[in-house]
């Protein structure tokens, strides 16, 4: 007569319980994973007895090293334990009951979506900004990251994951790779005129953390900051995480009568901008306002956060050198990152500090988020070094600029030239498309998205609502093929909403 457990493990493996012994899979793995199902379902009861090895192999017509192999683990996972001389039993508690016996009520809570969050947190979910997809027309701020150049960079990956010396594989302390600051500090100085030496480069991931590093050394609760407005969704999320008082300085009003800088008294502790090539507008600050913004900083012992997203990305004229060469000592802190030349998911990014601000940022950066990745930078300077990474931006520039082109072509062929605004320069990875100030820019964006197309409502870019309409249409991620189909679709959501005459016809 077989055994309980016998007759569950040949029910549980035989082919008419649609279980059958599976080629490539070891016997012992097979009875392993039949036994412990049949103990987290309760068919073999807590400290129920199993059978002796040689009786279980003998019922179930398997050799004995097989059962002993499935107890064995079995027993090193604590499902079972062994009695010298008693024989094998099913533990009373199973390794899983760890993960829900004793579940607090604020655990419940958590389960049923029923949780108590921070009123920043509440605040940061009710308005999320974050896209669930990255890629395709006219996904904003994304590079084609096809044409990365991924033969050269596996090379040199794989030469270096040959034979890692162990610092490439351990925590790193320092601020980066010390190749990848040197690379960095010598295609700042030539590329765009960054005054800087190695040791004031601090590799981060990305420009967020950058943000949420620089809050966090130089910002005290109740410390005014300055952002431009419009400005980066991102700066904004970060900043509302932290108990700043936000200030907006208003890029469309730089001709007003208070040249659109916050009135009061309280002096900025840190002024955000991207004085190169202004997100989302697309507009380049005079260099007026670039000194002006350093008085006003070096006045109220402060600093300037000057973002250079995507300035590598110009098509038309001479490079607009950055805000943080304009002086010597600049009191600017320079961000910078790779997710605009190379590709997002890479998660490297750097800054420039001021020489009284490096050594504290690196000790807090090690402390704060641990830093690593140090193959990757290893292979990413010597991407640099060989010449691949300005290969790539000379081709991406070229790439970008012929779909800009196409892009701006078709806007005016079957919208006009009002749709398109002139302060805009010719550069980066976007454009804007101008929309009346009545209509609603985030239910437009929301029926493009259903049929496809992606693209974000400018005027969430606004800290407070209001602000001008519009879309930003990503054009360095879209094949040349796809622009023309793209927009079409798009136009199509705009005649639902806006009306207008598309001198080409029905779409």
């Amino acid at each position: 007569m077989k055994s309980i457990c016998a007759d569950l493990v040949l029910q549980r493996m035989s082919p008419e319980n649609g279980a059958p012994r599976e080629a490539g899979t070891a016997l012992n793995r097979q009875l392993y994973d039949c036994l412990r199902g049949a103990i987290l379902d309760a068919s073999l009861p807590p400290s129920s007895p199993l059978p002796a090895s040689r009786d279980l192999a003998r019922e179930i017509g398997v050799s004995r090293n097989t059962v002993l192999h499935a107890y064995e683990q079995l027993s090193a996972e604590g499902y079972v334990h062994s009695r010298v001389g008693s024989g094998t039993f099913v533990a009373a508690t199973t390794p899983e009951s760890f993960l829900s016996v004793g579940r607090t009520a604020a655990e419940v809570d958590v389960a049923n979506g029923d949780v108590r969050l921070s009123r920043r947190a509440q605040a940061l979910l009710a308005n999320a900004s974050a896209a669930p997809l990255q890629w395709g027309a006219f996904m904003p701020g994304v590079p084609d990251v096809t044409q990365f150049p991924h033969r050269q960079f596996s090379r040199i990956l794989t030469r270096l994951w040959r034979n890692p010396a162990p610092a490439l594989l351990t925590y790193s302390h320092g601020g980066g790779h010390p190749a990848l600051r040197a690379a960095i500090a010598e295609h700042l100085r030539v590329a765009r005129s960054v005054r800087c030496e190695p040791d004031q480069i601090l590799v981060t991931e990305g420009v967020h953390q950058a943000v949420d590093l620089t809050l966090r050394m130089l910002v005290d609760p109740r410390d005014t900051v300055w952002v431009e407005e419009p400005g980066y969704w991102g700066f904004h999320k970060v900043l509302q995480m932290g108990s700043t008082v936000v200030r907006p300085m208003r890029v469309e009003a730089v001709d007003s009568v208070d040249g659109g800088l916050p009135r009061g008294r309280t002096p900025p502790r840190l002024i955000f901008t991207t004085p190169s090539h202004q997100y989302p507008l697309g507009s380049v600050m005079s260099l007026a306002r670039r000194r002006e913004l350093l008085d006003i900083a070096r006045a109220s012992e402060g600093w300037v956060v000057e973002d250079d997203y995507d300035s590598e990305f110009r098509f038309a004229g001479r490079p607009i050198p950055s805000m943080q060469g304009l002086e010597a000592d600049a009191p600017v802190i320079y961000i910078g990152t790779f997710s605009k030349t190379l590709f997002p998911g890479l998660r490297v990014g750097y800054m420039v500090l001021p020489r009284a601000l490096a050594a504290p940022f690196r000790t807090a950066h090690a402390d704060l988020y641990r830093e690593g990745h140090a193959i990757t930078q290893a292979a990413l300077a010597e991407l640099i070094e060989q010449g691949h990474y300005a290969a790539h931006i000379r081709r991406m520039r070229v790439l970008y600029a012929r779909r800009r082109a196409l892009l701006v072509a078709l806007i005016v062929q079957h919208l006009g030239t009002d749709f398109l605004d002139a302060q805009s320069s010719n550069a980066g990875l976007h454009l804007v498309l101008r929309l009346p100030d009545e209509c609603d820019d985030v239910a437009i964006a929301d029926a493009a998205r259903a049929r496809g197309v992606l693209t974000r409502p400018l005027s969430r870019y606004y800290l407070r609502g209001g602000g001008r309409r519009g879309l930003l249409l990503g054009y360095a991620c879209v094949e040349e093929a796809d622009i023309e189909p793209a927009l079409r679709v798009l136009i199509g959501c705009l005649k639902e909403f806006i009306t207008f005459n598309d001198p080409i016809g029905p779409i």
